[in-house]
């Protein structure tokens, strides 16, 4: 329990509202439903949430401790009230989500709250499997990460063993990550492979590719297949050989071919006439195809996890009605 005392700059507002000020890491749901069971009292009662407060009033709260801390991006996980998870798989070991489109993977300068690995983190707190107040230094991490407009399948470590073999395996190249994506065109041929360097020009977040070696360039190979061709775009699977920064959408604009709705490789007048806002690429499957030994993650080997719905499919590629043969 801490006690507080209202001073003059404090008097006059409502209850929660003060309550939102002095614990900006405690959900407003939280803090309400708090109010309701009397775990904030007011000169030793019971309030309403809308109670005026006045000089001299003292505030008792029956909060837990790490909802007085500073916000800052370790705890930002006390700020999600309702964890907001497409969880495509889960064991005791790790977690596979599809992110959606426009949700950072990590936190930014501008934005460490709404984050994916926030989101993950209080859904682990929540349900007691992580305590960071009974960790030494573990907490949850993502073993890969994914461009914030780009949606896919994003592999999360509930502990510290499964984060060191998850790394080293995708180190290894022992997973195999296969994206959909929408291109403007078609591929010509429509199946092929796709390599070159990749330069990057870290003021502009933006990667050039090269046909031969450049100084500070980086091999990229991507595998593609096209699925089909519809209304002046090709739907394309591509598997990552390597996995560089926008690998796949720079290969593809320097093809010719950009990805729908990608405004920093693609073409404006293009993307307009669909009306689409993010990049047309979603990381829709994953192979665990363990060559070693992957000890606590060794039942996942040969296991294949893939997203069902893809946004972007279901809008410019529909599926024909069948004809009545009747």
């Amino acid at each position: 329990m801490r006690e507080f005392t209202v001073t003059k700059n404090d008097a006059g507002q409502r209850l929660d509202r003060w309550l939102g000020k002095t614990l900006p890491l405690l959900p407003a749901p939280l803090a309400q439903k708090y109010i309701r069971l009397k775990r904030v009292k007011l000169n030793g009662k019971g309030a309403k949430r809308d109670t005026r407060l006045a000089v001299g009033d003292v505030l008792q709260l029956y909060i837990n401790d790490e909802f007085f801390d500073a916000p800052a991006p370790e705890n930002a996980f006390l700020s999600v009230f309702k964890p907001q998870l497409d969880i495509v798989y889960e064991d005791e070991h790790i977690l596979l989500v599809n992110k959606r489109p426009g949700l950072l993977v990590h936190p930014d300068q501008g934005e460490y709250v709404n984050t994916l690995i926030t989101h993950i983190q209080a859904y682990l707190y929540q349900k007691k499997e992580w305590d960071p107040r009974q960790e030494h230094s573990f907490t949850p991490a993502l073993c890969n990460r994914i461009d914030r407009n780009t949606g896919g399948i994003v592999i999360a470590a509930k502990t510290a063993e499964a984060l060191r073999i998850m790394n080293q395996k995708i180190k290894d190249r022992e997973i195999e990550k296969y994206y959909l994506c929408a291109i403007h065109g078609r591929m010509n041929p429509p199946e092929g492979r796709l390599e070159g360097f990749l330069s990057k020009d870290e003021s502009k977040n933006q990667v050039t590719v090269h046909k031969t070696p450049v100084p500070g360039g980086r091999t990229a190979v991507t595998l593609y297949k096209t699925l089909k061709v519809q209304n002046g775009l090709s739907l394309v699977e591509c598997e990552l050989i390597t996995g560089r920064t926008h690998q796949i959408r720079a290969q593809f604009a320097a093809a010719g071919h950009p990805l729908l709705g990608d405004g920093k490789y693609g073409r404006s007048r293009d993307n307009k006439r669909y009306d689409r806002k993010f990049q047309a690429l979603w990381s829709y499957k994953l192979v665990f195809s363990f060559t070693t030994d992957a000890g606590v993650l060794e039942p996942l080997n040969g296991k294949i996890w893939q997203v069902e719905q893809v946004d972007f499919v279901e809008e410019y590629f529909p599926r024909q009605p069948r004809k009545n043969t009747l």
